[in-house]
């Protein structure tokens, strides 16, 4: 029976959780399984590492640290931007994402964090920053 190794692309079914709360982040079974090559760093370190030498049709379930997912919060990415810097017919809201334009053109998504008088701060962390993330995987295709 084939196992998962090393530049083998893969399909997988999984749903994601937030270790912590057990919530449900993201999930692939009402959708497409995802496919992806191993070792070309198109996922997180954990996931991928969990996936190797899982057998055609096992399930598994990952328990994958921040460490090995998003990292843990960065203090740097967080920006405090003056309110008549944002659109004028915008009401910000703690939570609501931004998308951010860079001077190379490149878009940032960010989060509102915190809402002021005459400013917001942003979040340009990844939602799932500091947090340890648990996949139930399923392995559907090994190529």
């Amino acid at each position: 029976m084939s196992q998962v190794k090393e530049n083998n692309t893969v399909k997988v079914h999984y749903t994601g959780k937030i270790t912590a709360n057990g919530q449900v982040f993201d999930s692939s079974l009402e959708r497409e399984p995802l496919e992806f090559t191993l070792g070309q760093g198109q996922l997180i370190p954990g996931f991928e590492n969990g996936v190797v030498n899982m057998k055609l049709n096992e399930k598994k379930i990952i328990n994958i640290p921040k460490e090995e997912a998003y990292g843990e919060v960065r203090e740097e990415l967080f920006q405090e931007v003056k309110k008549e810097e944002l659109p004028q017919d915008m009401e910000p809201e703690v939570g609501m994402g931004l998308v951010s334009r860079g001077p190379d053109g490149r878009e940032h998504q960010l989060r509102v964090a915190e809402v002021k008088d005459a400013s917001i701060i942003v979040d340009a962390n990844h939602p799932l920053a500091g947090q340890d993330l648990t996949f139930e995987i399923e392995v559907l295709e090994i190529k």
